[in-house]
């Protein structure tokens, strides 16, 4: 982690995810968005930025101006909000607004917004013209701890999440952690399942600063805030160097996903924050942990004491046995049919495994609503 001093005397955090020539920085401020520090990381004299209703009121207009100032020609490109948006017809709304505007390869798409746009961004990036340069600002607690940092790029298909996309380096991450003060409170919580994530498979030092300082990130302490997001960056721009494509180790960064997915999917995209059906997912990857012996009841305890005091729910939707285990047969990670889970053993250390049925379903008796 380096600290870097800017024209106008503020004090950014800076990390790099190090991949040889595909490496790039996470520079990480309060009003980074007003600050000459972030035009520098966008390359190019074109930009797009796509954003969506939401946060276009809140920070377009900002940023344009400030890109505008460093001699940048902007267009914008605004998409509906929701998780239900993450879709092939707005990512065609993308290509056709690039195209309209007779974009090339050498313009730079700026993805403002939480995971839903990075990922869209990101993957409309990776594709228009077989590649353009893309910059990652997100506005969300999740996007800034954990889907702008490592180059997942996606859109979400009904029968899945996330199953259509690439994995597509963004140029650099710029996290501006004022705009966190904008967010709704349910929208804060969902971030913070992630970064409990971070601590639980990682770092069992930083669970337990979680456990201790919860309170001060939900009341949003800048300091908390701060620590929390560097340390979430550190340990994904980490993982990542490892490994880029999730061929093994990248992998567990998906603990909570697979029920988690599976929520998010049967209830319908939206119903659910992805944060929120994260961390239920994570109780319910403790709970099979426990049943095969990898991890204490006690560490099961504090997982769900600390999704409930980040105001997540803890208790999963009744989707039925056969309805839960047909939407986690649709996971990346699974091979040859057999469902992978990411589970801890023990807290602080994770591993990829299969598990026996009888425990998956008394998994799925005792963590959802009967």
């Amino acid at each position: 982690m380096n600290l870097l001093m800017n024209p106008s005397s503020s004090v950014f955090a800076s990390l790099a995810v190090d991949l040889g020539e595909r490496s790039y920085p996470i520079i990480i401020g309060r009003h980074l968005l007003e600050n000459d520090e972030f035009a520098r990381h966008v390359p190019g004299k074109r930009v797009a930025i796509v954003t969506n209703t939401v946060v276009a009121p809140l920070y377009l207009e900002r940023l344009t101006a400030m890109l505008q100032s460093a001699g940048k020609q902007c267009i914008a490109i605004v998409l509906p909000d929701g998780e239900e948006e993450k879709n092939v017809d707005n990512l065609m709304r993308i290509f056709t607004a690039l195209l309209e505007h007779k974009c090339d390869r050498k313009t730079t798409l700026v993805a403002l917004g939480g995971g839903v746009i990075g990922d869209m961004t990101g993957f409309a990036a990776a594709t228009y013209m077989r590649g353009v340069p893309f910059v990652q600002v997100p506005t969300t607690l999740l996007a800034q701890v954990d889907s702008s940092v490592g180059g997942k790029t996606a859109i979400n298909h009904p029968l899945g999440k996330n199953m259509i996309g690439a994995f597509y380096q963004p140029q650099s991450v710029l996290a501006d952690t004022a705009t966190l003060a904008t967010l709704l409170d349910r929208e804060l919580s969902a971030g913070l399942a992630e970064v409990i994530k971070h601590g639980a498979i990682i770092d069992a030092d930083f669970f337990r600063w979680q456990e201790e300082n919860m309170g001060r990130l939900i009341a949003r302490d800048d300091g908390a805030l701060a620590h929390a997001i560097r340390r979430s960056c550190e340990i994904k721009a980490d993982v990542v160097r490892q490994d880029e494509r999730e061929g093994g180790l990248r992998a567990i960064l998906n603990f909570g996903h697979t029920f988690g997915h599976a929520i998010e999917a049967g209830l319908g995209y939206g119903e659910w924050l992805h944060g929120e059906a994260v961390g239920c997912g994570m109780v319910m990857a403790a709970d099979l942990s426990v049943r095969l012996g990898y991890l204490a009841p006690d560490d099961r305890d504090r997982i769900v004491a600390l999704v409930k005091a980040a105001r997540l729910p803890t208790v999963a939707p009744d989707l039925g046995a056969e309805r839960w285990l047909e939407l986690m047969e649709v996971d990346k990670k699974n091979e040859g049919g057999q469902i992978k889970f990411i589970l801890l053993k023990p807290l602080g250390s994770a591993t990829i495994t299969g598990v026996p049925s009888d425990l998956l379903t008394a998994t799925l008796a005792a963590c959802t609503k009967t």
